[in-house]
């Protein structure tokens, strides 16, 4: 990463930004909510393209300035009109990784991811930030919804457009999922007890990515990990532990698991050849970016509500997609 700067000296002028629009995509998700409350706390304009403009989640992003586009990542039409007159986008997909009730097919991420990045260059965008994966690489992962963001990357970096490709790590927020067993005084997950993996809290992504937009010179053309916090399945163990105010007992997913569901079992090889785990360098990103959330900060604040409900949930089945 490079070295920390004074950014009222390094920031491009040409990324003032008190006029200028980013389009966000996936506003009502995750990633796409924590980045359009980052640009508009930094003082950017902001429009999301949304299905629903009337649902709760658009309507909570109306009430901080976010200016709704109604539209579809099927529709080219509403995309093109979404981009008319915008400076920068952030570009973000559903995939097949977050379960059936998304219903999206590896094909049609790539595709979606494709058009939004061709139909940028279409409209004159001066600069697109697109969220990929740690995972993703030149070596095929095996895993569909990996390789289909390696893919977008690809043809991202062939289009006449000044790019940025932040590839995160695993988000805090999944690791609250239903089926991990903390309402039993248990925690599942990929890591072996004293493997590290690293983790990153949404609202840091939000940061980062405002953050890029604010200094194009900075990151135009660069592909990089992003986390926040790397950890053990001890001191997962540890930090929850003292979060819930009770034990909680760490164990890996067991050998039965991972044996008889491909899909679990890929995704703890893929943890186990480091490629999930991470490789970001944290002490790096917060040079560049200012103070991470750790997880522990993470479960005493936003990740907090999230806890709880995880520690009062019913049984329920595995749920990690």
């Amino acid at each position: 990463m490079p070295a920390g700067n004074d950014r009222s000296q390094t920031r491009s002028a040409d990324a003032s930004h008190d006029s200028k629009t980013i389009l966000v995509f996936g506003a009502t998700g995750q990633q796409g909510g924590a980045v359009a409350e980052a640009l508009r706390a930094a003082g950017w304009n902001v429009t999301a393209l949304v299905r629903a403009p009337t649902s709760a989640k658009a309507q909570a992003l109306a009430d901080i300035g976010v200016a709704l586009h109604q539209g579809d990542l099927s529709n080219g039409a509403s995309i093109r009109a979404a981009l008319a007159g915008v400076y920068g986008v952030f570009s973000v997909q559903p995939s097949s990784g977050q379960g059936a009730a998304y219903g999206v097919s590896d094909a049609q991420e790539i595709g979606y991811g494709k058009t939004v990045a061709d139909l940028a260059v279409e409209a004159g965008v001066r600069h697109l930030v697109y969220t990929s994966v740690n995972a993703a690489g030149e070596e095929k992962t095996g895993m569909g919804h990996f390789d289909s963001k390696a893919e977008i990357e690809a043809h991202i970096r062939g289009l006449a457009v000044a790019s940025t490709i932040i590839r995160p790590a695993g988000f805090m927020e999944l690791l609250m999922l239903p089926g991990m067993g903390l309402d039993q005084g248990r925690f599942n997950f990929f890591l072996r007890p004293d493997q590290v993996g690293q983790t990153i809290a949404v609202r840091d992504i939000g940061r980062i990515v405002a953050a890029i937009f604010a200094d194009p010179d900075t990151y135009v053309g660069r592909t990089f990990e992003i986390a926040g916090d790397r950890l053990t399945g001890k001191d997962l163990e540890k930090s929850l532990s003292r979060a819930a105010g009770r034990p909680i007992q760490y164990a890996r997913f067991p050998d039965a698991v991972l044996e008889s569901n491909p899909f679990l079992g890929h995704l703890a090889a893929l943890f186990d050849d480091g490629r999930l785990a991470g490789n970001a360098d944290i002490e790096g990103l917060q040079r560049e970016f200012g103070p991470l959330l750790s997880f522990d900060a993470w479960l005493d604040g936003p990740g907090k509500p999230l806890l709880q409900r995880a520690l009062e949930a019913g049984d329920a089945d595995l749920a990690l997609r």
